[in-house]
């Protein structure tokens, strides 16, 4: 059984809802069968390749004061640390996440995709060093198992994995899907938001028992799970 992921590398609910897919993955008694497959959704892709502060952002997407932003961010955070990740709540940065989704690409050729990815999410969410520098990009792609000269080469040429990229998120858009994380079953089950690990778990043993060509199913409405869209990040309830 195959389980496609779109996420976005900026998206702190995907981030959290791959951590609960995993711990449902984990206890899935044919998880040995199970191949899982990252796909790209950028959530903003005329976003700025420079990096920039995010609570400034957060403030000025959702018309927050900084103190407010600051607090969506902390109820985030303690979400992230729920399921045993780090996760810095001030000093982080946001800017355009093409290139890392180009770089995911070049890492699934050679088999490093998910090691590629978490080294991605570790530092974005819990470094403060910014992950958007191509110098910093190398680094992680050479920490992941890649060759950082190839690594290198790919960031240098805007067009290598671009239409791969672009594929994804036109599949993405063909689903339905409007953000992510956004979770497929065998092109037949989906599920939306960072759901708890007991609904990844029954939408995993819902999908196997039922391995049969169908139409796509949604498990849980669209809006009942955190997540990220075009517009931004859920927040947590206060």
């Amino acid at each position: 059984m195959r389980v496609e992921i779109w996420s976005d590398i900026n998206c702190p609910w995907c981030y959290i809802g791959k951590a609960r897919f995993e711990k449902a993955l984990a206890a899935f008694p044919h998880r040995d069968e199970v191949e899982v497959v990252h796909r790209s959704f950028e959530l903003d892709p005329n976003a700025p390749s420079a990096a920039r502060p995010l609570i400034p952002l957060l403030a000025a997407k959702y018309g927050l004061s900084l103190e407010q932003a600051e607090a969506a961010e902390a109820r985030i955070a303690e979400n992230a640390r729920g399921e045993g990740l780090p996760y810095l709540d001030e000093g982080r940065d946001a800017a355009n996440s093409f290139d890392m989704h180009r770089l995911l690409h070049f890492a699934a050729e050679h088999g490093r995709q998910a090691e590629l990815l978490d080294a991605l999410y570790r530092a974005n969410f819990a470094e403060e060093r910014s992950a958007f520098d191509p110098g910093r990009l190398v680094e992680l792609a050479v920490g992941a198992g890649l060759d950082g000269g190839a690594a290198a080469a790919v960031l240098a040429d805007p067009e290598a994995y671009a239409e791969a990229v672009h594929e994804d998120e036109a599949t993405a858009s063909a689903m339905g899907a409007t953000g992510v994380p956004f979770f497929v079953l065998d092109r037949r089950l989906g599920v939306s938001g960072a759901q708890p690990a007991e609904t990844f778990a029954m939408a995993l043993e819902q999908a196997w028992e039922s391995r049969v060509p169908a139409p796509l199913v949604q498990v849980g409405a669209p809006g009942d799970a955190e997540a990220c869209g075009p517009d931004g990040c859920e927040l947590p309830p206060r």
